[in-house]
Parts: structure tokens; C-alpha cells; sequence
């Protein structure tokens, strides 16, 4: 979170989805530009709504929380992909440097190839196994080549009460049947959108004071754990009484290969930012914790 008597001016792309609810809870003065504004697949468009803001008024900073995260679908819509993911990123970001203000920018762990069970630095070797992670990879760069400064934060498994994610699939499985057959040799980590959101508006922050923390960074949630796991975890913390079967990749088929490794060293994030890597039980059970409140209303009504 912003220092005491620090006042932020946010610029926040993005309205509705997962990192962008929380961002707009967590930053309630932040100006959120949706796809009525800001639309994305048109990059030119974006730039020059971001533009007029910018020209309104002094930032501290932008934030884009914005992306076409559609894994699979992207494997047959890779342009329209590459617009959002790619293309839009790099205009934004050269907008941003023309003003002088910091761009942070979320990516994934989808960048990197999957081998092995070392975690990903930062600076490791890119290469994405398909076309989401084509076009994220593709974006970073656009970003750096922007010139300004700005921040790429890699992260991984974003959860939240909000949107559709692996938290809320497994309750509603889990709901209907006894028993799930879930991957169990994909690891990684699960993170909150809400310490997604909390850690970019501190990097944020830092880059408006010091420029030259600019550069790429990994946040994601600790310890590192399987689809599997992850799931047992869900249904211990929720009651739910469904048993959890481990099941290989191979027998789960989808048109976008996964990542086997998704583990990502998040060390320089905690060295030049402070940002130590949060613990995803505690935030599932917020998680939890928020959705059974939005029921219980719901139920009131």
C-alpha cells in the first residue's frame, strides 16, 4: 500500500476484471478506464483515451490490469490475441513514457516453457508453448522497447471472488459430485488478485520515486503446489466433502499446452521492492470468506 501522506493519482486499465476489482477496492481514487474507454483489441484507440487522461491531469502512475486471458480460445484467435496482449501494451506504454509516468504491467508465468523444477528468475530464457503465452511474451517486449520506465510483474494462478478462476470451478464441482479428477504434475503458485493489486500499487509507488527500479519482477503465492493440492485445499478449507483424484496432463487434454513448472523466484521482488511472497491459504480463505458473505446476502434478498 502507498506510504502515509504519499497521495497517488492512479490510472488503472482495466474495470472488471480479477486484479482490476481489486485494484479499484484497494486504490478507490484511481481512475479505471474499461473496454467502453479503452478498448484493448483497438490499440490506437486505447492509446489516445490514455493519452487525454494523461493530458487532463498529472498521474503517478499507470497500471495495466487489462488482458485477453482466454488460453485456449487464443490458440484459434491469436491476432485478436496479439491486439490486446501485444500490440495494446507497447502504445500504452510509449504514452506513458511521453508523460514521464510509470507503467506497470501485469504478465504470467505462460512466458516461460514449463521444463524442469527450478523456479524461473526473471531473467530466464522466454519460450512460451502457445499463443497466449506468444502474445503475453510479445507484449513484455513492446513494453521494454517503450523506453520508459516501467515495471513487468510476472505472476501465476490468480484467484479471487470475482470473475471465473480454478477457486470458484472447484466449488461448483465440488458441489455436484463426490469425487474430481485434477492434475497433479502442473506446480506453481496460487495468488490473490487482492495481493496482486497490493503489490502493484507498492511498485507503483517505488517507480514514481525512483526510476531505476525499472525492469521485470515475478510475484506469486507460496508454497508451491499442484492443481491437486490445490483443489484438497479448497474443499478442506470450504467443507465440501469431495475427494480429489490425481490425474496426469496427458489424460486431461486441452488445446493450449500447460506449463509443467509454473514455480516463479520472486527474490528480486522482495530485494528491490520489499514484496514478500503471500501465503495462498490465508487468501483463499478471504477468498472463501468473501463469497459465502455474497451468498448469505444473496439468500437475504
Amino acid at each position: 500500500m502507498p506510504r502515509k501522506g504519499f497521495e497517488m493519482t492512479l490510472i488503472v486499465i482495466g474495470k472488471t476484471g480479477q486484479v482490476a476489482t481489486e485494484l479499484a477496492r484497494h486504490a478507490p481514487t484511481a481512475i479505471c478506464l474499461g473496454r467502453e474507454e479503452a478498448e484493448l483489441s483497438e490499440p490506437e484507440v486505447a492509446g489516445a483515451a490514455l493519452e487525454a487522461r494523461l493530458s487532463a491531469g498529472a498521474a503517478t502512475a499507470i497500471i495495466n490490469a487489462a488482458a485477453y486471458t482466454a488460453v485456449d480460445r487464443a490458440e484459434t484467435e491469436e491476432s485478436l490475441a496479439a491486439q490486446v496482449n501485444s500490440v495494446a501494451p507497447g502504445v500504452l506504454a510509449r504514452v506513458a513514457a511521453r508523460h514521464g509516468v510509470p507503467f506497470v504491467h501485469i504478465s504470467t508465468d505462460y512466458v516461460f516453457s514449463g521444463t524442469g523444477t527450478r523456479a524461473w528468475r526473471p531473467g530466464d530464457e522466454a519460450a512460451p508453448l502457445g499463443a497466449y503465452g506468444r502474445t503475453k511474451h510479445a507484449g513484455e517486449e513492446a513494453v521494454r522497447a517503450a523506453g520508459g520506465s516501467h515495471a513487468i510483474l510476472r505472476t501465476s494462478w490468480v484467484v479471487s471472488a470475482h470473475g471465473a478462476n480454478f477457486v470458484k470451478t472447484m466449488l461448483r464441482l465440488g458441489a455436484e459430485r463426490t469425487e474430481l479428477n485434477v492434475v497433479a504434475d502442473q506446480v506453481g503458485g496460487p495468488t490473490g488478485a487482492a495481493e496482486i493489486s497490493g503489490a502493484c500499487i507498492k511498485i507503483a509507488e517505488a517507480l514514481s520515486r525512483e526510476p531505476s527500479r525499472s525492469g521485470t519482477y515475478h510475484f506469486a503465492g507460496a508454497p508451491d503446489v499442484s492443481w491437486a493440492a490445490f483443489a484438497r485445499e479448497i474443499f478442506a478449507q470450504s467443507g465440501l466433502p469431495c475427494d480429489v483424484k490425481e490425474i496426469p496432463s496427458r489424460d486431461y487434454p486441452t488445446p493450449a499446452p500447460r506449463p509443467l513448472n509454473s514455480r516463479l523466484d520472486c527474490s528480486a521482488t522482495d530485494a528491490a521492492f520489499g514484496i514478500k511472497r503471500p501465503d495462498w491459504r490465508r487468501s483463499l480463505a478471504d477468498i472463501l470468506s468473501e463469497l459465502g458473505a455474497d451468498q448469505a446476502i444473496g439468500s437475504s434478498r
